[in-house]
């Protein structure tokens, strides 16, 4: 499996989540530059379309990048989205259909409101899930320890 991970506005490759993906999983983790929108989203589809994933994970800003991706038709790859800003970020309300997803939010995320997911995963099709994470702030660094984000890896991939 090719996984390729894109981090949030104030991470990068050597995060906690872009480290326990690189090691867990030999993802690729472009440094994105997160200045501007317009910056990241370009060298997040130049590294989408490079690398060619099996299973994209997008975290928070990364989210909404791997978003406006999946919603322009760049890729099609088997997505996790962990507390993802699309909505936030007024990128995209609806993941095109077809789209096999994984949204994990915490509940208790006081920078991305867990609403935009709900919303996001309301509006796509039967393809896009969400798994609430019970008291989950927004790192979410809890779903690396538990076992969640294995999981959600494991199960974007087994969806039909």
């Amino acid at each position: 499996m090719k996984l390729l991970f894109l981090h949030g506005l104030e991470s990068n490759p050597s995060g906690t989540k872009a480290v326990w993906l690189r090691e867990r999983y030999g993802a690729s983790v472009p440094a994105l530059d997160t200045s501007t929108w317009e910056r990241a989203r370009a060298q997040a589809e130049a590294a989408v379309r490079e690398f060619e994933p099996d299973v994209l994970v997008g975290s928070s800003f990364g989210g909404a990048l791997a978003v406006s991706l999946l919603c322009d038709g760049v890729t099609n790859a088997r997505t996790v989205l962990i507390a993802q800003a699309a909505a936030l970020l007024g990128k995209g309300e609806r993941l095109p259909e077809g789209t096999r997803a994984i949204v994990l939010h915490g509940t208790a995320d006081d920078v991305v409101p867990i609403e935009g997911s709900r919303t996001l995963v309301g509006k796509s099709g039967p393809g896009v899930r969400l798994w609430e994470i019970e008291g989950g702030d927004h790192r979410l660094n809890s779903t690396l320890e538990d076992g969640t984000l294995a999981r959600a890896i494991e199960a974007v991939q087994a969806l039909p």
